[in-house]
Order: C-alpha cells, then sequence, then structure tokens
C-alpha cells in the first residue's frame, strides 16, 4: 500500500477499540499482491491506543479520528468522502486479507459491466478457514438477512454467482455506483446498512458478484455490539431497510411473509424488551422512511416481479416451534 492521491482503490476500515485487530489487517493490507490503493482508517473514538498504533507502525495509513463512536455506517462514509479513488473497499478492522484478495476483487469488477456496481468476498472463519463465514449475502421477504454458506465447508464455495448484496467487511464498490445509489444510512448505526446499499442498488438495476478467489480470514464478532444493543439496533433497522425502500405493491403483497418474520424473529432473539425498544426506536425514523421512498419511487429502474424474485421465500432459520421450545430463558 501508499500513500498517493491517484491510487485506483482506497480501503476503508471502520474501526472501534480493535488494536487486538489491527496488526493482522493491516498486515495483510500490507502483503496484498495488488498495490495500487491507499487505506484509510477511520477511528470511532477509540481508547485503546489504536490511532498511535497505526500512526507508529503503518505511517502510510491515513487516519480520521472522530471524537465518539457514530457507528459503522457513519464511519464507512467519513472514509469514503475522505477518498477520490475510482473504487472504494470497505474491510472489517477484524480480518485478515490473503495477499490475492484486492486483486481478485478487481479483476472481478474490471471485467464485469458497469452493472455490477459491487463484490463480495469469500469470508472465511478465523478459527477453521475451511468454513465460510460469509459468501455473500441474501435477504427474504420474512425479514432475515442471510451470510450465504454460513459454517458450510468452503470447498463447495469455489463458483462466481450473483447474490443480493455484499457484506460491507469485506467489499468492493464502484464509486459510480455509491454516487447514484447513496452512501450507507446513518440511522441504521450499525447492522444490515450493507444489505440497504445492496437493496437500493437492486432498486437501480445494479448487481452484486461473488468472487471465491477474494478470500479474508475473519473473526467474527470481533467488533460486535453486546447481544441487547444488537436487539434493539437490528429490530429496527430490518424495518427500516423494508419501509424505507419497498415498493408499495410489494409490501402489500408480502405483508403476511413480513409480519410472520418480525413475529418470528422476535421470539428467536428471546428480548421482548430490547424487541419492543427497537420498534420505538423506527417509530422516530417515520419522517425519513417517508422522505426515502418519495425518492426512491422516482430512482427505480427494475418491475416489481424482477426485485420480488430477488428475494428469498422463506427463513433459512428452524422452524417456529423449535425455536420457542429450544430457546434458553434470558433476561429481557
Amino acid at each position: 500500500m501508499h500513500a498517493s492521491s491517484m491510487a485506483k482503490v482506497t480501503v476503508v476500515i471502520p474501526n472501534w477499540n480493535g488494536i487486538r485487530w489491527l496488526p493482522g489487517c493491516l498486515d495483510g493490507l500490507a502483503a496484498q499482491t495488488f498495490q495500487d490503493f491507499d487505506v484509510i482508517l477511520v477511528d470511532n473514538g477509540s481508547t485503546d491506543g489504536s490511532v498511535d498504533y497505526t500512526r507508529h507502525a503503518f505511517p502510510r495509513v491515513k487516519i480520521i479520528r472522530l471524537r465518539h463512536n457514530v457507528g459503522f455506517a457513519a464511519a464507512a462514509n467519513a472514509g469514503i468522502r475522505a477518498s477520490h479513488s475510482p473504487y472504494v473497499a470497505l474491510l472489517n478492522n477484524d480480518t485478515v486479507p490473503r495477499t490475492l484478495w484486492l486483486d481478485a476483487l478487481m479483476d472481478a469488477i474490471e471485467r464485469s459491466p458497469p452493472s455490477v456496481g459491487s463484490v463480495a468476498s469469500k469470508m472465511l472463519r478465523m478459527e477453521n478457514p475451511e468454513l465460510v463465514d460469509d459468501a455473500g449475502d441474501l435477504l427474504s421477504w420474512q425479514g432475515g438477512a442471510y451470510k450465504r454458506g454460513h459454517g458450510d465447508r468452503a470447498a463447495e464455495y469455489e463458483t462466481p454467482v450473483e447474490v443480493f448484496s455484499a457484506c460491507a467487511g469485506a467489499a468492493l464498490y464502484r464509486r459510480q455506483f455509491l454516487e447514484d445509489v447513496g452512501l450507507f444510512d446513518e440511522r441504521f448505526w450499525a447492522y444490515l446498512e450493507d444489505v440497504d446499499v445492496g437493496l437500493r442498488g437492486q432498486l437501480r438495476g445494479f448487481r452484486c458478484e461473488y468472487v471465491p478467489t477474494a478470500e479474508v480470514l475473519h473473526h467474527g464478532q470481533g467488533s460486535a455490539i453486546p447481544g441487547r444493543r444488537y436487539v434493539r439496533l437490528v429490530t429496527r433497522n430490518r424495518l427500516l431497510l423494508f419501509l424505507k425502500n419497498m415498493p408499495t405493491r410489494l409490501l402489500f403483497a408480502h405483508s403476511l411473509k413480513l409480519a410472520y418474520g418480525q413475529l418470528y424473529l422476535l421470539l428467536a432473539h428471546g428480548r421482548p424488551l430490547q424487541s419492543l425498544a427497537g420498534y420505538l426506536m423506527f417509530l422516530l425514523e417515520v419522517p425519513h422512511v417517508v422522505r426515502e421512498r418519495r425518492r426512491h419511487r422516482r430512482s427505480q429502474r427494475i418491475t416489481d416481479a424482477e426485485l420480488s424474485d430477488r428475494l428469498l421465500d422463506g427463513l433459512r432459520d428452524p422452524p417456529l416451534r423449535q425455536v420457542v421450545l429450544q430457546r434458553p430463558r434470558r433476561a429481557a
């Protein structure tokens, strides 16, 4: 990696108290076979020495230091806005990219038509790289967002395919795509913000391709938010994702599936008070939803039927009865 205003790619790494992960992540970037890139570390008010470590160990990394934790979405946007390259990569701090990672992503996206706005990596479990952590994200009409291949053997995911969206933990975007679709919605704070970008891209006719040779080792939940806050955020964000983006006809056509998905996920989380808090948080976002719906209605480039076919019809989870019977008791 180098410091240059003419780099072809900018790798943006949102960071919050990630000093235990940063050496592996930044060493992995330094070893890339593709070297025409800059790195921007966006620090979310860390208190663990992350900034000082990066400044001294990797002086070519540009650091944007935020005063407090503004969330993944806003940190990613700060890095994107500070970049000028035709391509932008997002990378979690708790990853170690293998040497061909960026080379493979760049080769795939440059060989693809402009309608491919983003490409997804093959994210492998750090503790067992023979297993997949994420091979592109999927979305269902019941509201479930899924890591494709999660827990499966990596050898089963060697074929490039189209996926719904890329996990922003290791993804490459065309700048033109981001300018057309818009950056990450900072109202999400964290969780599902990358699926939201993918959905907005789908509405505008963009596609996302999975690149199996772009391998990244991922610690998984290395920078995760504690459980209760996760339930609140993901409950709110699931509603934001659908209600601000989906065409009205599709919302009505799939209303029963969406309602079932809300019930299922409320019971599956097992934290009813936190889920309720998430629903109340969503009510505060209704004006934002209304504004976004008006904007998306004007920019939709595919038919409702085409969009409907791009979502899964069913939850990839155990049956509801099994979830209820097996769920351990926990405090709300």
